[in-house]
């Protein structure tokens, strides 16, 4: 496999962030309005507000992406996760968790939170096999998709 490299989003990555994660939710799922609001404006909906986007490249070819979007101190939700069809079901969600899990630990994170769907049931095999656990899902969660929610403590 050849290696996968990951770097941070620039304005440049606006259509292929948006289109990877376009396509995976309307193959899984529906595109919600908080996705429609958040993939439009990740500059005002992540980046400003303290969160992250990074890229996956295979030989200069934008493969995947993933975000970190801040909700406190040390404390954030992996979201807006997507591998491009081609691509999928090659070890690139693993690659792309052990990048995630390394960049938080990295910076000193408390914890990394996700929600999700039990259909997703690769994603959340992944999810499990690097320490996340299950916790109740909140009354008012953003996601209608949402059934479960999951958390990494890091330290």
């Amino acid at each position: 496999m050849t290696k996968v490299s990951f770097r941070k989003y620039t304005r440049e990555d606006a259509s292929a962030f948006k289109a990877l994660n376009i396509e995976w939710l309307n193959k899984f799922f529906v595109v919600e309005a908080i996705d429609e609001l958040v993939l439009s404006n990740p500059q005002s909906e992540i980046l400003d507000k303290g969160g992250y986007i990074f890229m996956a490249e295979l030989e200069k070819e934008i493969i995947g992406t993933f975000a970190f979007i801040k909700k406190e101190d040390k404390t954030y939700e992996f979201s807006k996760m997507a591998i491009a069809p081609t691509h999928r079901g090659k070890g690139y969600g693993n690659t792309m968790m052990q990048f995630a899990i390394q960049f938080a630990d990295q910076h000193h994170w408390s914890k990394i939170i996700l929600y999700s769907s039990r259909r997703l049931e690769n994603s959340i095999h992944i999810y499990r096999k690097y320490g996340f656990i299950e916790v109740d899902v909140e009354q008012d969660v953003h996601y209608s998709r949402c059934d479960i929610k999951m958390e990494l403590n890091l330290n």
